[in-house]
């Protein structure tokens, strides 16, 4: 089991920072086109992608903000956030086998609110950025701590990566 532990707005500081590490496998495009209806050959066919600026499956850019997502929603400022703004640009395509750093940093916060703008970015095993941006979430004004729900698809995974 995953502990899950979050950051009331009264415990965050400029500068936190927090991140995770992800590469990236076709199972990872295959369920991001399942999840979003996105059949872009540029990520779904190798003979098409082969032909294509990148020549070579690339991950749909969302699949970043995804990860971004994920850092906000578990890590800084934990369950219990709000997302409220994401703004990306996406710099440089990330291919199978791309290992990512997804890292995102208070840069400000606002009382009144209880918001927190976070700088967010994506560098691949190059230490390339792939994916800039920022993000404002609404922090939880409560500690949290909780095991995190367990997928069913998650057994099934684990299975096919062994």
């Amino acid at each position: 089991m995953t502990l899950l532990t979050n950051h009331p707005f009264a415990e965050i500081k400029s500068g936190d920072c927090a991140s995770l590490s992800r590469t990236l496998t076709k199972q990872d495009i295959e369920l991001f086109a399942l999840m979003s209806g996105d059949l872009n050959p540029v990520n779904m066919d190798p003979a098409w992608a082969a032909g294509d600026r990148f020549h070579q499956l690339v991950a749909h850019g969302m699949w970043g903000g995804a990860l971004i997502s994920t850092v906000l929603g578990t890590q800084l400022p934990g369950p219990g956030t709000i997302l409220l703004h994401q703004s990306l640009d996406f710099l440089v395509p990330v291919a199978i086998g791309d290992q990512v750093a997804v890292t995102v940093v208070v840069e400000n916060m606002d009382p009144v609110l209880q918001s927190v703008s976070l700088a967010c970015r994506i560098v691949n095993q190059r230490n390339e950025a792939v994916v800039a941006g920022n993000a404002i979430v609404i922090a939880p004004t409560e500690k949290v701590e909780r095991e995190s729900v367990r997928l069913p698809l998650d057994e099934t995974l684990k299975a096919g990566a062994g």
